[in-house]
């Protein structure tokens, strides 16, 4: 066994808190990628795998395919989490945050800045840029739903659930919609998934759990459930707080893809009045065209959330929390997560919350997605262009997102 792998010499690195030279190392390695890793999570999981197991060998193929499952079992951002553990299993916990901060800062700077220059660009053709956008995000939304329809929901009954959670959301307001959505999806999944839902079995990350005590991971839920349930009972009068209380309920939702946060973000941004339609799908669109983690969106939504704290104060508020619930979420499963991959009742009620969040997503890519971009059959041809570059042509994510703000530029000329 590899060196790195060992229980004994995670251990001993572990009361060491990793060692320097691992730890620089750990932020090198995700700098880089955070700089050059386009395609979404599950291409991000690839160059992680051909990274840091066929290249650097940190852990054994065994080990990495049970990370994985790990992470996408789980809610939050399943590549930034992967990188969290792998960056703890290199270097402790100084090389966790190092290898979060590598891989989210390239992403969260060049989404921060460009928000700012957004908020400053006026006339026809920013405006038909901006509208570009727009039909890129129905574009990016169109291909996600398909891919989810195609994983999470492969049979009739998981189809039920996903048809289902649309009509909830239909009924219900936004927010309350979407959490009954998801609570209703794993109830269901819980009841009529257990014979076809196979435990996760997999072995290999026993040295990885072993870095985290179980008085952590209890801590960790604890911490958790304050975060969801104790903060938002506080006073809304401190700066900030409503942000951090609407993004951490995001990052706790995110079942089956970081897509997924789309609905929950809109709900909490444009549904309360913080920020626009039009800023919030131009985002989501350049969050495409940049490296690194898609929640890093985060960044431009907080950047222009009105009232403030916006800018800089806002972009940081918006990320820590958007991202903290998955890496919570995460280190308080470890130690149990060998009991948790054999019960067929969590999985199952996992794949219900899947199918569920499938119907999330597609209700979103209508509302708001669809309904505020496309206006006519120009627009139309647009996105069904970019939607076919994305699908069929494989382009890259940045190229369709330059491309879909030329042609919003183009269409803008047309009388």
């Amino acid at each position: 066994m590899h060196r790195d792998n060992d229980p004994t010499t995670a251990r001993a690195d572990e009361k060491q808190g990793g060692p320097a030279g691992r730890a620089a190392e750990v932020f090198l390695v995700f700098l880089r990628l955070g700089l050059t890793s386009f395609g979404g999570p599950v291409a991000h999981l690839g160059y992680f795998h051909a990274e840091f197991v066929s290249r650097r060998r940190w852990l054994s193929e065994a080990a990495w395919a049970e990370l994985v499952a790990l992470c996408q079992f789980l809610p939050g951002p399943a590549s930034s989490q992967a990188g969290f553990a792998l960056g703890l299993l290199r270097a402790g916990w100084r090389g966790a945050f190092l290898a979060f901060l590598g891989f989210t800062l390239p992403s969260a700077l060049l989404l921060f800045c460009l928000a700012l220059s957004a908020s400053r660009m006026e006339g026809p053709l920013a405006s038909g840029a901006f509208h570009g956008l727009k039909l890129v995000a129905v574009a990016v939304v169109a291909q996600a739903v398909l891919g989810m329809v195609r994983s999470l929901c492969p049979d009739r009954a998981r189809a039920a659930i996903a048809v289902l959670a649309v009509a909830l959301i239909a009924a219900a307001p936004p927010v309350l919609g979407m959490s009954l959505a998801i609570l209703a999806g794993g109830a269901m999944g819980l009841t009529f998934l257990r014979g076809s839902a196979a435990p996760l079995a997999a072995e290999g990350i026993a040295s990885l759990a072993a870095r985290i005590p179980r008085r952590l991971a209890i801590g960790a839920a604890i911490a958790l459930a304050l975060i969801l349930f104790a903060l938002p009972l506080l006073p809304q009068t401190a700066p900030g707080l409503n942000l951090a209380v609407t993004f951490s309920h995001a990052g706790a939702l995110v079942f089956g893809g970081g897509h997924v946060v789309l609905p929950l973000l809109e709900a909490g941004t444009v549904g309360q009045g913080h920020i626009s339609e039009t800023q919030f799908l131009a985002g989501y669109a350049a969050a495409q065209a940049v490296p690194g983690p898609l929640f890093t969106f985060a960044a431009w939504l907080g950047a222009l959330h009105q009232p403030g704290p916006d800018g800089f104060t806002g972009a940081l508020i918006a990320l820590i929390a958007l991202f903290t619930p998955g890496f919570l979420i995460l280190i308080a499963a470890l130690p149990f997560w060998s009991r948790l991959r054999r019960a067929r009742g969590a999985c199952a009620a996992i794949s219900g919350a899947n199918a569920a969040v499938t119907g999330l997503l597609g209700a979103a890519l209508y509302d708001p997605v669809f309904t505020s971009a496309v206006a006519n059959l120009q627009d139309l041809a647009l996105a069904l262009a970019c939607f076919a570059a994305l699908s069929l042509w494989k382009l890259p994510p940045w190229a369709v997102v330059l491309a879909g703000a030329a042609g919003g530029m183009a269409l803008s000329l047309i009388p």
